[in-house]
């Protein structure tokens, strides 16, 4: 079955090239590098060889040798770098079994094949190997989104795709599982970002490379007067008290381990050595004691 293409991946690409050349806004990607850092410091075993697959900057991979938690790193870049392995994370140029940790930052929510970057992650990865990443969610940038939707509507008559879809956490779990992950985790981290207007926020949206990279997307620009008022509905539907506006970002992080003989199991159904009446301390077919407040 073809993949659909949603996203313009030449254009995604050309996109963080012209962020980083301009001068990168990184105050998303710091945020998950130092999450990053405080979820594998909870990690009980040490890492050989990691793999960063196509965070934007080299921070993480900085982040994992300069922390000690990984011996060596090689990092997949998604724009020329000095020292990297320019790829895509769709496409990974490594054969299986190579790496024992991988991570992937502010990466895999532009991807059109998520569940295939998630396999092909997975077979880079020994058993026992753990991935674990974090992408935008699906309630990222809903203020702008609503603003848009409704400024098209009234200014031009219709509305076009200007704001990427985002992956649902009730999603990504089975993702993971489809993938071929074991013990697979998922949470999120919403932040909320002020800004003084919505100009503001596009501004470091495309200092990002998060603007419109949409394969179906409208070839014409929005004409100003959509814009503005785009702005103007920002303002009025979301502005705080103070008058700045919000603009939400949800991150969602994702994990698993590559299966292996040493990791827990579920146990087979009817293997309990107890009843659960017992545990419960009730008479079968009765209501556990209430607790009293």
């Amino acid at each position: 079955m073809t993949t659909p293409l949603v996203f313009d991946r030449t254009l995604v690409r050309l996109r963080l090239a012209r962020a980083l050349k301009a001068g990168y806004a990184d105050f998303l990607l710091a945020r998950m590098v130092e999450d990053l850092q405080e979820r594998l410091s909870t990690v009980l075993r040490s890492f050989s060889r990691a793999i960063d697959v196509g965070t934007p900057t080299p921070a993480a991979a900085e982040a994992l040798s300069q922390a000690g938690l990984a011996e060596r790193v090689v990092r997949l870049s998604p724009t020329p770098e000095p020292g990297s392995v320019f790829g895509d994370e769709e496409r990974l140029p490594f054969s299986g079994e190579r790496f024992d940790l991988a991570v992937s930052l502010l990466a895999l929510h532009s991807v059109n094949d998520l569940p295939g970057a998630l396999i092909q992650i997975r077979r880079a990865l020994k058993p026992d190997g753990l991935f674990i990443g974090a992408m935008l969610g699906g309630a990222t940038l809903t203020e702008l989104r609503q603003a848009l939707t409704q400024a098209e509507a009234e200014m031009e008559g219709g509305v076009s795709p200007r704001v990427a879809p985002f992956a649902d956490l009730r999603d990504i779990g089975g993702l993971l599982q489809r993938a071929g992950f074991a013990l697979p985790v998922t949470d999120t981290d919403v932040v909320r970002v002020r800004y003084g207007h919505a100009f503001a926020l596009m501004r470091d949206l495309r200092a990002m490379g998060l603007t419109n990279a949409l394969n179906d997307r409208r070839r014409t620009p929005l004409k100003r007067a959509t814009l503005m008022r785009a702005a103007e509905i920002y303002a009025e539907r979301f502005a705080d008290p103070d008058g700045r506006i919000p603009a939400t970002f949800e991150i969602i992080w994702l994990s698993g381990w590559v299966p292996h003989e040493s990791q827990q199991k579920p146990l087979r159904p009817g293997s309990a050595k107890m009843r659960l009446a017992e545990a419960l301390g009730v008479k079968e077919g009765g209501s556990a004691p209430q607790r009293k407040e």
